[in-house]
């Protein structure tokens, strides 16, 4: 029964015996086990006690003081156990077996006690503030805190500057690891070997090189490994600990070649180094060794394992150049994981997730982590990216709960302060003010009901898709609400939003709105960018300011289109500018224009204005994002364009268009006009543009010019914007219908200008007269200023005031 007992645990059973012959008792009670365990005197007994500041005198005193003296039985003689005993022995084996201790100690019977309710002992020691969870950690903690002791008595260097992954997985400090069987079997088939047996893993930041490493260490613990690995400890390296401090020359050999011979003397040892390319180079000195060339030797005549991990950049970069080095190492590729791998990885760890968080995720917000992450996030690589995702989602809905908590009190407080007022309003005979304040508390309790909305049936918050997209939302300034029905109803009425800004081209906004619900509904090519347009046409007919309509409307903002004037592009050499510098010239550090801004901006409007004075080689350039939805910059990094929305604009044809006229004129003849000036126009830009360029274009889209209609249009859109700005200032502009006829004949607008001149107009006979005006009021107050026309002259009235302003 006593075999899996160690020596302390068997001498307090006996000692246990001892005192309950001596107390007189015919039957080895709970207290009697306790007394001997004290008598004993085991040091994580004694540490136990110590840290619950209680004495064991004071323990042993309550205890005799319980017992009556009966006649003394012989110390010799058998005494059998109480039924409360025996399941004391029975719960200390059930400790040290769940402790993963090889045998049963004087510290696993005192947690025995504590877990069998109403014993003696037990009652005696809750008393003194003992139960049993807390015993049992500082049991735990006592035992680590001993071990690394010993370690660090073992091996000094390794325990100073390394952690030992294997002591680690024995205390599940690491997450379960999901799949990646193929390369843990690479691992230690490598790892088999009797001479560079050095694995070294090579994959994207962020694939999990780490988490198989840690995978290695979990399996060595329960046991599913081979014979050979299966007394192994996995012990990781960190370089910079090695390094820092050392302040004189030898030192950081003396502390790497310590580490070596460790390595070399316990054999059960596997280095693991993370970004083991720090090696070449570390600790180096004029005339000295680097780590790399130290552990060479010891790693070709394969006296020590050591399993590496780096990314394909600086491994290609460090690693392939050292010949020697390359050669000790077996390179295994770890590659990212697929969408359906990644969802089982996210299964597997959303448990830790949850219990930390202590949220509940929705199927769902899983799917919508890694669909999202993958096609928003580019410049990373899953799971990793998904996992960060579903973990500050966990975050922020956590969060959430402080913040309820916050207003629920403040409901609640509301709510008896009503209930308050109304009690004093009907004892006041005031019925009019208590119905009203009782319509006023049924509200506040409906809102204090809707606050548990986010929460299930057990009270615990809930991770939903929409929380995944406010976090991606957050991280990359992307809009990527789900197409719900208010956002489906506003794609549905894209036409009318931007036709209420620009007038005259309904061809074109209809096409392009037709394109922008293709991207949003998932219809079109995802590995292309939104959308892609030429827009030809004369100047000033609209063709910018669908660029900025478009940004405002699919992006939120103006201020998030990226604009390229292309005459600044028109030498070869300046083509540079966009992709970033070759190395060796000047300016290769900072990047390129148009690959910094949409890395730093991955959701925008990009707009190329006047695309055919630039350089042909632009428009080589540009055939990767129009096809692929990404570009190579001077770096080597792959810049996503996915999420743009790329517009170019050109006068080509513009004089076609403008000796063509106005379309639309003469009963049926729209589309036959517009389809030969098409035509016209189409083949003029095939004679400036490549095949493969313009084959690559979604659609190309002629403008039209503005007729007189169009023009009033115009006008009202020019005096809505001054109005929008004057009204910050608590000011409204009315303008009568002649005062814009006269602006429009004023302007001089002509076909081949477009409706440029109207915005000088209006700023040189509204505005500044409006600034004078403002000025000669002295700083009075002035809400409203009419414009009128009398002759040839605009008059403003500015509240009782008429002040005529003479036709500039």
């Amino acid at each position: 029964m006593f075999e899996k007992y160690n020596e302390k645990a068997r001498r307090a059973l006996f000692f246990a015996r001892y005192e309950a012959s001596k107390l007189g008792s015919r039957v080895i009670e709970s207290e009697h086990i306790l007394l001997g365990i004290l008598r004993e005197g085991e040091e994580t007994v004694n540490e136990i006690f110590r840290r619950f500041q209680v004495k064991t005198e004071d323990i042993r005193r309550e205890i005799e003081g319980e017992r009556v003296f009966v006649e003394r039985i012989s110390s010799t003689a058998e005494l059998p156990l109480s039924e409360e005993s025996k399941k004391i022995l029975a719960y200390a084996s059930h400790e040290a077996e769940s402790m993963l201790h090889a045998t049963v100690g004087s510290e696993h019977l005192l947690i025995g006690i504590l877990r069998v309710e109403g014993c003696t002992a037990m009652r005696i020691l809750a008393q003194h503030g003992f139960d049993v969870y807390t015993v049992r950690e500082e049991v735990l903690a006592i035992a680590k805190e001993r071990e690394a002791s010993q370690q660090k008595k073992e091996l000094p260097f390794l325990s100073e500057y390394g952690r030992d992954l294997t002591a680690l997985a024995a205390e599940q400090s690491f997450d379960p690891l999901i799949g990646r069987e193929e390369e843990v079997d690479r691992i230690v088939q490598i790892l088999s070997r009797r001479t560079k047996n050095n694995p070294i893993l090579l994959g994207e930041p962020g694939v999990g090189k780490t988490a198989i490493v840690e995978g290695l260490a979990q399996r060595i613990i329960e046991g599913r490994v081979p014979i050979f690995l299966a007394n192994k400890r996995i012990m990781a390296l960190d370089l910079s600990l090695i390094v820092a401090g050392t302040k004189y020359r030898g030192q950081f050999e003396e502390r790497l070649k310590g580490i070596l011979k460790e390595l070399k003397e316990s054999k059960e040892l596997i280095v693991f180094i993370d970004e083991i390319h720090s090696l070449i180079g570390a600790g180096s000195a004029e005339g000295s060794l680097d780590a790399a060339n130290i552990l060479k030797p010891a790693l070709s005549r394969g006296e020590i394992s050591c399993i590496g991990a780096t990314t394909l950049k600086e491994y290609r970069k460090y690693i392939e150049k050292d010949r020697s080095l390359l050669r000790r190492f077996q390179a295994i590729q770890v590659n990212p994981p697929t969408p359906e791998q990644t969802q089982e990885i996210l299964e597997g760890v959303k448990d830790r997730y949850e219990s930390f968080h202590k949220v509940r995720y929705r199927p769902e917000a899983l799917r919508t982590a890694i669909y999202q992450s993958s096609r928003y996030i580019p410049d990373r690589h899953l799971p990793d990216k998904a996992i960060d995702v579903i973990d500050e989602a966990g975050a922020r809905v956590k969060l959430r709960r402080v913040r309820d908590t916050q207003n629920l009190r403040r409901l609640e407080q509301e709510i008896r302060q009503v209930v308050k007022e109304m009690k004093v309003a009907i004892s006041d005979k005031d019925f009019e003010r208590a119905v009203y304040l009782r319509e006023r508390e049924i509200e506040l309790r409906e809102d204090l009901e809707r606050m548990s909305v986010a929460t299930d049936e057990t009270g615990v918050l809930e991770v939903t898709r929409h929380d995944i997209e406010e976090v991606i939302s957050s991280w990359t300034g992307i809009p990527v609400a789900a197409l719900q029905s208010e956002e489906a109803e506003r794609l549905l009425k894209m036409e009318d939003i931007l036709k209420r800004r620009v007038v005259g081209q309904d061809r074109s906004i209809n096409a392009i709105s037709r394109a922008i619900r293709r991207s949003r509904l998932g219809v079109s090519n995802p590995q292309r960018p939104v959308g892609s347009f030429i827009f030809l046409g004369p100047s000033g007919v609209g063709k910018t300011e669908v660029a900025r309509q478009l940004s405002e409307f699919l992006f939120g903002s103006q201020r998030t289109m990226i604009r390229f004037d292309m005459s600044e592009y028109m030498e070869k050499h300046a083509v540079s500018k966009l992709i970033g510098s070759p190395p060796g010239y000047v300016g290769h550090e900072e990047g390129g224009q148009l690959t910094e801004r949409v890395r730093r901006q991955p959701y925008s409007l990009i707009l190329f204005d006047e695309i055919e004075k630039a350089h042909p080689d632009v428009a080589n350039l540009l055939l990767q994002i129009l096809e692929d939805g990404q570009l190579t910059d001077a770096y080597g990094n792959m810049v996503d364009f996915r999420n743009t929305l790329v517009l170019m604009t050109s006068n080509i044809g513009s004089k076609l268009v403008l000796r063509g006229g106005r379309m639309g004129f003469g009963e049926g003849s729209e589309e036959a006009s517009f389809q030969r000036i098409e035509e016209e126009i189409l083949a003029e830009l095939r004679r400036t543009f490549s095949p493969e360029f313009i084959n690559r274009i979604d659609e190309v889209i002629v403008f039209n010019p503005l007729g007189e209609r169009e023009l009033r249009s115009v006008v009202d859109i020019l005096l809505d914007d001054v109005n929008n700005t004057l009204s910050e200032r608590g000011l409204h502009l009315e303008v009568s219908d002649p005062a814009k006829e006269w602006l429009l004949a004023r302007a001089g607008v002509e076909p081949s200008t477009g409706a440029r001149p109207l915005r000088r107009t209006i700023q040189r006979h509204i505005q500044d007269s409006v600034s004078e005006i403002l000025i000669n009021q002295h700083g009075e107050p002035v809400e409203r200023i009419e414009v009128d026309l009398e002759g040839d002259k605009l008059t403003f009235h500015a509240g009782a005031q008429e002040i005529v302003i003479p036709s500039r």
